[in-house]
């Protein structure tokens, strides 16, 4: 079985936030279950959410620095932990990781040292979506690897199916709420309960 695995619904909304803004670099944080061998290094990795971030001023430090406080602390109430951090660049041939990217994901695997880094090749983001966006890297021996794609487990084979279509093509992404909508109008709720519920619903539809 692999040892990184990420749940419909993490997956999911990070292809939606990257669909909501096309335009635009996003960011966001993922979190886990986590079962750890007793080094606390190894074992498997399970991204059960995303939490969409920014898309407008992605490493704005003292609102980063919020967001993550606010985030972590709402993964503790759900028994989960930070786990990693995804991005899309705004150039769609763009998969480099900038400086800023570097020291948020660095910051998480200092407290999880097997978090990942996630960059979503923007060139595979289509409503047909016939190949997996995500370039999954993770932290050992100090250092990002880039995962080998048999590594990385996704449920039931989500990408392929039509449930993320459907999501796509109803345009759901319009209901995605990241931190700044919230900061926008902080009437919008950034855990998203809305898209959750409406992904988990057509996920168990198509499957």
């Amino acid at each position: 079985m692999a040892d990184i695995s990420f749940s419909s619904r993490a997956y999911c909304k990070i292809i939606l936030h990257a669909a909501k803004y096309p335009h635009c670099a996003i960011n966001g944080l993922l979190l886990a279950k986590q079962n750890n061998k007793t080094d606390g290094k190894s074992g498997e990795l399970r991204i059960e959410d995303a939490i969409p971030l920014f898309h407008i001023c992605l490493h704005v430090s003292p609102m980063a620095e919020i967001a993550l406080t606010m985030v972590d602390q709402y993964a503790g109430s759900k028994g989960l932990i930070l786990a990693g951090y995804y991005f899309a660049n705004e150039n769609i041939n763009d998969l480099s990781t900038d400086k800023p990217a570097h020291k948020i994901a660095d910051k998480i695997a200092e407290n999880n040292g097997n978090a990942l880094l996630v960059a979503v090749d923007n060139k595979e983001v289509t409503l047909s979506m016939n190949s997996n966006p995500l370039r999954v890297s993770q932290y050992i021996d100090g250092k990002w690897k880039l995962k080998d794609i048999t590594d990385v487990y996704y449920d039931k084979g989500v990408m392929y199916t039509d449930a993320l279509y459907s999501l796509l093509k109803a345009e759901h992404y319009k209901n995605l709420i990241d931190f700044d909508n919230h900061l926008d109008d902080i009437s919008l709720n950034w855990q998203n309960c809305k898209i959750n519920k409406i992904i988990d619903e057509i996920v168990e539809k198509y499957k």
